[in-house]
C-alpha cells in the first residue's frame, strides 16, 4: 500500500531505522543491533576493513513509533546496555532507541508537524472506539467511512480501502493472538514458579529434618540420607 511498518534509509551520512510497534518490546535495541550489523556488512567492502585508512560508516538513528493500548509515555529511551548482566562502569557497546507514542492525544508537537501521522493516529483511535460496540470487521469499515467523510487520510483510504481493511483485520487479529500468547506465557511462568517454590520448600524441609536427626546423634548419616531424601554428600555437608 506504499506504507510499511519498518523502514530504513540513508540520508546524507546517516542511516535511519524507523519501526512501528503496537506492543511494548524491551528487546528492540538488541534486534536493532543485529539489523544494523547486517546493513553495515552490505554497505562495506570487507577488504577495506584491512586498509590503513579509517573506513567511514553512516551514523545510525533508531526510532520507534508506538501505538499500542498499553500505557506508555510520550517519549522513552531504551538502551542495549539495559540488557547487560553484571555491567560494571560504562558499557563498551551501546545502542540507543528513541520511542515516540503516536496514539491520539500524545506528542502534540510531533503530530502538528506531520499531518499523515496525526491522521493515522485518528484513524486508529476511531477503530478502537468502534470496537467497543461493534465486531472488528464492522468497526474498521465504519472507521474508514468516517475518516473519508471527515477528510482524515481520505485520498489514501479511497484508493486503498480493501487493502486497509484487510491489513487492519490482520493486525488486530495478530494483536489479540499476542495477548493470548502473553497470557499463556504468564500462566506457564506462574505455574513454573509455583512448582519451583514447592521444590524449594520441600528441600528446606528435608534439610531441617536432617539437621534435627543429626543433632539427636541416634542415626548414622546413611540412615539420615534415606529418611530425609537428601544425598549422603548433602547430609555430610550439614555435619560440618
Amino acid at each position: 500500500m506504499g506504507i510499511k511498518n519498518d523502514l530504513s534509509f540513508i540520508m546524507d551520512t546517516n542511516v535511519s531505522l524507523y519501526e512501528h510497534q503496537s506492543t511494548i518490546n524491551p528487546n528492540i535495541p538488541l534486534r536493532d543491533l543485529f539489523y544494523i550489523s547486517s546493513e553495515y556488512q552490505k554497505l562495506i567492502d570487507k577488504s577495506s576493513l584491512y586498509a590503513s585508512t579509517l573506513q567511514k560508516i553512516p551514523a545510525p538513528n533508531f526510532i520507534v513509533f508506538y501505538n499500542g493500548i498499553e500505557p506508555f509515555p510520550d517519549f522513552s529511551v531504551s538502551r542495549l546496555s539495559d540488557a547487560y548482566e553484571n555491567l560494571h562502569g560504562e558499557p563498551n557497546l551501546e545502542l540507543v532507541v528513541k520511542t515516540f507514542n503516536v496514539n491520539e492525544g500524545h506528542n502534540y508537537n510531533l503530530m502538528e508537524h506531520c499531518q499523515t501521522l496525526r491522521e493515522y493516529s485518528q484513524f486508529v483511535a476511531q477503530v478502537r472506539q468502534n470496537k467497543s460496540t461493534m465486531d472488528l470487521n464492522t468497526a474498521i469499515n465504519h472507521a474508514v467511512d468516517d475518516c473519508i467523510k471527515n477528510n482524515i487520510l481520505a485520498d489514501f483510504l479511497r484508493k486503498n480501502r480493501a487493502e486497509v481493511i484487510s491489513m487492519s483485520i490482520f493486525e488486530y487479529d495478530k494483536e489479540e493472538e499476542e495477548k493470548k500468547l502473553r497470557k499463556a506465557e504468564f500462566e506457564a511462568g506462574r505455574e513454573a514458579g509455583f512448582l519451583e517454590g514447592q521444590k524449594h520448600a520441600a528441600l528446606q524441609s528435608s534439610i531441617e529434618s536432617a539437621k534435627r536427626m543429626l543433632k539427636s546423634n541416634k542415626l548414622s548419616p546413611e540412615d539420615i540420607s534415606i529418611f530425609s531424601g537428601l544425598s549422603l554428600d548433602e547430609v555430610k555437608k550439614l555435619q560440618l
